[in-house]
């Protein structure tokens, strides 16, 4: 009876552990099928990364994303190849969808000649392009970091209109992040200073369209009523007196140099360009540009200046059928091709007089520990015919049925907001690398 039970225990346990072996097996198949469903939703694709906008303070317009055809055509490039070898000055004009982060009702530092949607210019496709280096990537200008770096520095943009034109780029996309505060002005507003007193940053517009001391007799509208006084051996102390006390500065020249002028050395005069008086010997434009460069690249080189010091190119203008004063317009509204457009003559003689100075000086200036750049936005520009006001330097010149041709048009400075806040991306990205 006991071995017979033994045996009824015996079949019973086996029964019972090939039970628990099932359970066991049934157990395992789960938790695989369980761990296999889970690690297929681990492994789907995260949202892509949205990168934060530019401007946080109720924006106009965010960050724009680089667009899907430029990602295909261009190959990601290493950070340290971009450092090194990028040229940011040879690219392409690239869509933008996102256009520009501020606009002319949300700046109010425009002036009226450079307002062209207020003054009425009817297209708004020249909005929407921005700048891009075929090398590498060029991030759009940061607001913020831009004025982080800034505490406690002093910028100066010195130079003509176009200088002028610039500065209210740069403080339109800045004013996104804080007010400037204007501190000063001369009589004719065209010496200014503003401060961003968050930031204790105080960035001005000096005007020195020649950089070395000139007599200058002409209207607000570009009308001469004698030949310029140019000395070629004076620097303006209208910039030259607050040079060692900037932090950086980019300062440009050029157009000014066509102008009918006497020049003098000395304090005598020894030639001019286009005047009127036979007894004077004609020397021409490119030589008192070159005088002129020298002099101010040898001041800059010796000035032992611990900042960092941009020299711009001299912009194209675009003028067609004519020039300012003789009917000219810029009827393009959109962006040509490389190549399409080439510089007029007096400015390939001016940009390769630029261009052969600026080489000789960059030695030297390395030499002497002086941090100088070439900053040619020229090149960016030609391809911009688009960007000009041309007749809308005026309020609704067109209203009574005028054509373009027969009110002066502005060939020459950038519509704000305009393919002129690009520059501010190049600065941007030099200045961070170095």
């Amino acid at each position: 009876m006991v071995k017979k039970m033994g045996l009824n225990w015996r079949q019973w346990s086996l029964h019972k552990h090939n039970h628990l072996l099932v359970k066991a097996a049934v157990s395992l198949l789960l938790m695989g099928l369980a761990f296999r469903l889970l690690f297929v939703h681990s492994t789907v694709p995260e949202a892509p990364f949205v990168e934060k906008p530019v401007i946080a303070s109720p924006p106009v317009i965010l960050n724009p994303p680089v667009s899907e055809e430029v990602q295909v055509t261009r190959d990601p490039i290493p950070e340290k190849v971009v450092a090194e070898k990028c040229d940011l000055f040879t690219g392409d004009w690239i869509p933008n969808p996102s256009g520009p982060v501020y606009t002319n009702e949300s700046c109010q530092l425009i002036e009226s000649h450079q307002n062209c949607m207020n003054n009425g210019r009817p297209d708004s496709a020249y909005l929407y392009w921005r700048w891009s280096p075929r090398d590498c990537q060029l991030p759009q200008f940061d607001a913020y970091r831009f004025l982080d770096l800034m505490r406690n520095k002093v910028w100066a943009l010195i130079g003509d209109s176009i200088t002028r034109n610039h500065i209210q780029s740069l403080l339109c996309i800045l004013s996104k992040v804080e007010q400037p505060d204007h501190v000063y002005h001369d009589e004719g507003y065209k010496n200014r200073r503003w401060v961003f007193p968050s930031y204790n940053f105080s960035i001005s517009v000096f005007w020195s369209p020649y950089l070395v001391q000139a007599a200058i007799f002409e209207d607000m509208n570009g009308v001469s009523t004698s030949e310029v006084q140019l000395h070629l051996d004076q620097l303006d102390k209208n910039w030259v007196d607050q040079f060692q006390n900037l932090n950086y500065m980019i300062i440009s020249t050029g157009k000014w140099f066509l102008k009918d002028t006497i020049y003098y050395e000395n304090n005598t005069v020894v030639g001019c360009h286009s005047c009127s008086n036979q007894n004077i010997t004609k020397l021409g434009f490119d030589y008192a540009y070159r005088k002129t460069l020298s002099f101010i690249f040898n001041f800059i080189i010796a000035s032992k200046h611990k900042g960092m010091i941009f020299f711009r190119t001299a912009t194209p203008d675009h003028f067609e059928s004519g020039e300012w004063n003789t009917g000219g317009v810029c009827p393009k509204t959109a962006p040509v091709k490389e190549g399409e457009l080439e510089f007029k003559n007096s400015q390939s003689i001016l940009r390769n007089i630029e261009l052969e100075e600026f080489a000789e000086a960059e030695k030297k200036a390395q030499e002497n520990g002086v941090n100088l750049k070439l900053l040619d936005l020229a090149k960016i520009s030609l391809t911009r015919p688009d960007g000009h006001p041309g007749p809308y330097r005026f309020f609704h010149p067109l209203a009574d049925g005028q054509s373009a041709a027969s009110v002066q048009n502005d060939c020459l400075h950038w519509c704000l907001p305009g393919p002129i806040d690009s520059w501010n991306d190049v600065i941007m990205e030099m200045m961070v690398n170095s």
